[in-house]
């Protein structure tokens, strides 16, 4: 039985926002449609738990103009609509969207906010494919990323936990001697008080 990723959505004019969530995915598909249907599916966990996906977008889409990042955490979709307009909602069909269908938040403008360039998405240099270019054997070699595809970052000079647990011990003992001048100022307080109080 194949589960269901979460969907992040947002909308320009002009284009759609869609977010797979689904970190560490392999042989991930992805498909798009020019009557807006956008199919995904994929595995991912240890247990290698199928993911498939199905929406039907509210409108038509301009799938050559669409693009697709598959990253580590998640397949992020730029889906370019047929004609500029502010759709309705995500999906074509009414009612309630499927719980795993959420907005996405952190990309959303309002309509009367957006100018046109106002509100565009931070990419962060991204590698994008085109949709068209993204058949399966694509898809498939993108999906079952490994270590190269944290853009050749070598974590080993970060240091392991042993490293950051002395830096914590460290800190407990240094306190300890900053308190220990403490107590000596309270004792010497606790004197004067003695001395003070005979006189009243």
């Amino acid at each position: 039985m194949s589960r269901h990723p979460e969907v992040k959505w947002a909308q320009r004019l002009d284009k759609v926002y869609i977010t797979v969530q689904l970190a560490d995915s392999k042989n991930a598909k992805v498909d798009l449609t020019p009557d807006g249907i956008f199919t995904f599916s994929g595995s991912a966990g240890a247990e290698d738990h199928q993911y498939e996906l199905k929406l039907e977008l509210f409108d038509k889409v301009n799938v050559e103009e669409s693009k697709i990042n598959v990253g580590v955490r998640s397949i992020f979709c730029v889906v370019q609509k047929a004609e500029d307009g502010w759709w309705k909602r995500l999906l074509r069909g009414e009612g309630k969207p499927p719980h795993y269908v959420k907005v996405d938040w952190d990309k959303w403008v309002d309509e009367d906010e957006d100018d046109g360039n106002n509100g565009e998405v931070d990419l962060g240099g991204m590698d994008f494919s085109k949709f068209g270019g993204m058949g399966a054997d694509a898809m498939g070699a993108m999906g079952g990323m490994g270590a190269g595809a944290m853009g050749g970052m070598d974590f080993s000079k970060f240091g392991g936990m042993g490293d950051a647990m002395d830096d914590i011990d460290e800190s407990d003992d240094e306190e300890q001697e900053v308190s220990k001048p403490l107590e000596q100022d309270a004792g010497e307080a606790s004197t004067e008080k003695k001395e003070a109080a005979p006189s009243t």
